[in-house]
């Protein structure tokens, strides 16, 4: 399933098929993370503009409170945004966030921009979600438009279609 409402035009979105792009970025504690070491087990990766911003707020929150339904289909969340670990750790202790919040923070949006969802006029990220499965293949692929919150229906759905592979 994919979905791409909107993306820069000059920037290639990964494709369902595609292998994930690989990344190393800091969690909220300061802690590398990379994309290859989850191999073996699902990953969402949710960029998100801003911590402490109403939509990613909500968003971010959503997943919080259903985290159930990811760890069913022994999926990781791992939530992307252009600020500093600092702002993310704040943040995580703030909403009670139990999943990985990382700092594409420098060079600045250099993984948004890899994802083809970085906004260079704005500066941050778009809303782009990537369902990545235990091979590291792209499954799933939405960018809502700036202002527009996603469905976690959408993600419960691609996850539970994970399954069936």
């Amino acid at each position: 399933m994919t979905e791409v409402q909107q993306a820069p035009a000059s920037v290639h979105v990964p494709h369902v098929g595609q292998l994930a792009p690989d990344f190393e970025l800091l969690n909220q504690y300061g802690e590398p993370i990379r994309l290859t070491d989850f191999r073996g087990r699902n990953v969402v990766v949710v960029f998100f503009p801003f911590a402490f911003s109403g939509i990613c707020t909500g968003e971010l929150c959503e997943i919080r409170d259903n985290i159930a339904a990811f760890e069913d289909s022994d999926a990781t969340v791992l939530a992307i945004s252009v600020d500093s670990k600092f702002a993310q750790r704040a943040y995580a202790e703030h909403e009670h966030f139990g999943f990985d919040l990382l700092a594409d923070f420098w060079p600045h949006g250099a993984v948004a921009r890899n994802y083809g969802v970085f906004d260079e006029a704005s500066g941050m990220a778009l809303r782009g979600t990537f369902i990545i499965d235990a091979a590291g293949i792209v499954r799933y692929v939405v960018v809502n438009p700036r202002g527009q919150a996603r469905d976690l229906t959408e993600y419960r759905q691609a996850l539970l279609s994970l399954a069936g592979q």
